[in-house]
């Protein structure tokens, strides 16, 4: 199975079903430290040595996202990042989520 870090994000017709718990488990396998909210919603937190950093890692989150063409919602604090994705146009989780999920994670320390 290819990583989900190396692949990019497709854009979702409206009417597409949302993944099944079935279908979820495999992939929250594969990204570390993530919540499953109600089967609809993925959601992790970050903790940064202070807010320049914090907000260093939303800017390159951003950059990814916009490159992507799938966006989260971020929550920025002193020190803090919480970082929250569904796909907003079916109300639920596609594979493009946990695509993004995985980018997020090798963005922290760069």
């Amino acid at each position: 199975m290819e990583e989900l870090s190396k692949k990019k994000c497709e854009p979702c017709e409206k009417g597409t079903p949302p993944l099944t718990r079935e279908e979820l488990q495999p992939l929250m396998q594969q990204i570390s430290g993530w919540e499953l909210i109600d089967d609809k919603t993925i959601e992790k937190s970050y903790s940064f040595k202070d807010f320049a950093m914090a907000l260093a890692f939303v800017n390159r989150v951003g950059e990814v996202a916009e490159k992507e063409g799938h966006h989260p919602d971020i929550y920025l604090g002193w020190g803090k990042v919480k970082i929250s994705l569904m796909t907003h146009k079916i109300k639920g989780l596609t594979k493009s989520d946990f695509i993004l999920a995985a980018k997020c994670d090798t963005l922290v320390g760069l």
